[in-house]
């Protein structure tokens, strides 16, 4: 897949106006092999203006067996767990100027699939007849057996992903953004030399696996409509600029079992715990059925 290439706009310090068009989690590689120990393996950076209020992960008490952070103005997720073995994230499709008036939130997907009994493909298809009442957006799902994607800015539709180590930004999957192609290397390597699965959670440095602000050289930068100075700053694994940045990494395993490990660190803003958050869970099936359990 080809990199967008468009003439860099020579405009200065991009304002803020064109920040709110780059919301929710920006960077996730993931290593996905069905027949492995460990099904699923995520690292992810969620990037927002630090101002944005939202909740560090924890469980949430009015979604029993949803693990997940929480967007305080919108009321979804970027990314979560489910105690019944699923797992999904969102990232934005950077577009300036492009808006849907009265957007549904995009982090609603998220809660929507952790909290249904549908499998991947067919919710996925199912959420095809609201593609058009998102802003632009990529999605994964994962039912504990089977992993999707989609995106309402593809040429083709809701897919099934086989064996393999993806990465994700805010242009389709796999697009070769440099972060992108560092970030699946990165991973690649870490699970290559790696003895089995418990070593890589056993290693605290495992976490900060796209804790990387190097910027990308200019000749490798995609356009984005953004201008040249933004597309710099936006080319870190780990971003760092005043307002907006990297505010989270996170780490979420999912396991043959059924278990569930999950780890993340807060970067930003200030004054959040900057402890690391670990959390281990097994399956309960009970949450997703039609009347709450009282067990």
């Amino acid at each position: 897949m080809a990199i967008r290439h468009r003439p860099h706009s020579t405009s200065p310090y991009i304002a803020l106006p064109l920040y709110t068009t780059l919301p929710l989690m920006c960077l996730i590689a993931f290593s996905f092999d069905p027949d492995a120990d460990q099904k699923l393996l995520v690292f992810a950076n969620r990037d927002e203006f630090y101002e944005r209020e939202a909740s560090q992960a924890g469980f949430w008490p009015d979604q029993p067996g949803l693990l997940a952070g929480r967007d305080l103005v919108a009321g979804g997720t970027w990314l979560g767990v489910h105690s019944s073995g699923r797992f999904a994230a969102v990232t934005n499709f950077r577009e300036p100027g492009v808006e849907v008036q009265n957007a549904l939130s995009r982090g609603r997907m998220v809660t929507e699939f952790l909290t249904e009994k549908l499998d991947s493909n067919a919710f996925l298809s199912a959420l095809q007849d609201d593609f058009t009442r998102y802003n632009g957006f990529n999605l994964i799902v994962y039912d504990g057996e089977k992993l999707g994607y989609c995106s309402n800015r593809a040429p083709f539709g809701p897919q099934l992903l086989k064996k393999g180590i993806y990465g994700l930004s805010n242009d389709l999957l796999d697009s070769p953004w440099p972060k992108v192609t560092r970030a699946k290397q990165r991973l690649e390597n870490a699970v290559s030399s790696s003895p089995n699965a418990d070593s890589l959670w056993s290693d605290p440095s495992t976490l900060g696996l796209l804790g990387d602000p190097s910027k990308a050289p200019d000749n490798e930068l995609p356009d984005t409509g953004v201008g040249l100075e933004l597309e710099r700053t936006l080319s870190a694994m780990t971003i760092q600029s005043p307002n907006y940045g990297t505010r989270c990494m996170t780490m979420v395993g999912l396991w043959q079992n059924g278990s569930i490990r999950f780890a993340e660190k807060t970067l930003h803003p200030v004054g959040l715990d900057a402890a690391i958050l670990q959390f281990e869970i097994q399956p309960r099936m009970d949450h997703l059925d039609d009347e709450p359990s009282t067990k």
